[in-house]
């Protein structure tokens, strides 16, 4: 199946590529590419197999991602929010799971900071909240809405518990908002909830608190969102400097004889940009293969894997982003035109260092445990 999914990736990597301006318009994907990708698996790679779903490899899922986003990043980057929003699946009740995920084409996205209150009545909980970065969501069947969960009947310094909350689509109000500089396709726009019924068996990790003991829910859950980041981040990276190379062949300066690609500036400079991407992408994929090799065996992933998990991705983006603004200046005053698509892609990259699980920060967290500090490692 891991052939498949990549092959998949592959053929429909450069079927989006040409329709990436009508993503960009509509400022969300298309009905019929949402489906395409849902028909693909790529949306059940990390949805429970006991529900029909793949529990695929995050080497695999990594490799569809960033396959994905050389032929157009907002794909890339709506396939892996909802693949890992549908690994919510594994901490609800089985017979609640069942009843959400009724097909293989099931899309579940959301947000999962905790932007809402749900509050227990008598009946389950009542939801009311916003949510910014809803990336996919107005493709999905259900929503994902990060919520502080109330209780009233706790005593007074009870403090509520943070949980994600799973609601039907046709019970979310998306606003226009996604007016963005990049990444427009991905229809990461805001969405609100207002006194909605959420029973109880809804809330992730409320009524079922562990994780299948199978090797993907073994292997560090929160650092799925961050993989998938830097996943599209390469394959920005890797299509930038691959369309600089074929226009540089081409193209030469005013008053110049000779194309960019004769100039040894350009040559040095896009020596130094191959030598970094290929370097992260080694960087990202060594420390992933380490850490699913312990997982897959039944051991737990140590917190030695798991910083360099954490450094590996965040490196993976900035270094992505270097490459890609290297492409886009060496391309000079042609780069800056909607023609160009070097001009998307340093859009693009752009938008995907603002996550804040790549964040300068986690360099200062992964820096402390090199060092032997005490370090907080709950996002880890």
């Amino acid at each position: 199946m891991s052939d498949t999914l990549v092959r998949s990736a592959q053929h429909l990597s450069k079927v989006f590529a040409a329709r990436s301006e009508e993503f960009e318009n509509a400022r969300r994907l298309p009905d019929d590419v949402s489906a395409a990708m849902a028909t693909a698996g790529f949306y059940r790679m990390f949805v429970p197999q006991n529900l029909g779903g793949l529990e695929t490899s995050p080497v695999v899922s990594s490799q569809v991602f960033e396959t994905l986003a050389q032929g157009d990043a907002a794909c890339g980057w709506v396939a892996f929010i909802a693949a890992t929003s549908g690994s919510a699946l594994a901490r609800i009740e089985a017979s609640a799971a069942k009843q959400m995920f009724s097909s293989a084409d099931t899309m579940i996205a959301g947000v999962f900071a905790p932007n809402g209150k749900a509050i227990k009545g008598d009946n389950g909980y009542v939801l009311n909240g916003r949510w910014q970065w809803g990336s996919g969501t107005q493709n999905a069947d259900w929503i994902l809405a990060g919520s502080m969960i109330i209780d009233p009947q706790q005593s007074a310094d009870a403090k509520p518990r943070a949980h994600m909350c799973l609601v039907p689509a046709e019970d979310v109000e998306f606003l226009d908002t996604w007016h963005a500089t990049g990444l427009r396709g991905t229809g990461s726009t805001d969405f609100q909830l207002t006194d909605c019924h959420v029973p109880s068996a809804h809330i992730v990790g409320l009524e079922v608190r562990n994780m299948p003991d199978t090797p993907l829910f073994q292997f560090p859950n929160f650092t799925l969102l961050a993989l998938g980041i830097a996943a599209v981040s390469l394959g920005i990276a890797r299509t930038a400097l691959d369309k600089f190379v074929e226009l540089a062949q081409a193209k030469k300066r005013a008053s110049s004889s000779v194309s960019i690609a004769e100039r040894s500036h350009t040559q040095i400079q896009v020596a130094e940009a191959e030598a970094k991407l290929r370097s992260a992408r080694a960087f990202y994929y060594d420390s992933l293969g380490a850490a699913w090799d312990r997982a897959a065996a039944g051991a737990p992933v140590e917190l030695e894997h798991r910083r360099n998990l954490r450094l590996a991705t965040t490196h993976a983006v900035m270094a992505s982003s270097q490459v890609v603004d290297c492409a886009y200046n060496l391309a000079g005053g042609v780069a800056v035109y909607q023609s160009s698509d070097l001009q998307r892609h340093f859009r693009d990259i752009h938008v995907a260092t603002q996550h804040i699980m790549v964040a300068p920060s986690t360099l200062e967290t992964t820096g402390r445990l090199f060092l032997g500090l005490p370090t907080n490692t709950a996002t880890l």
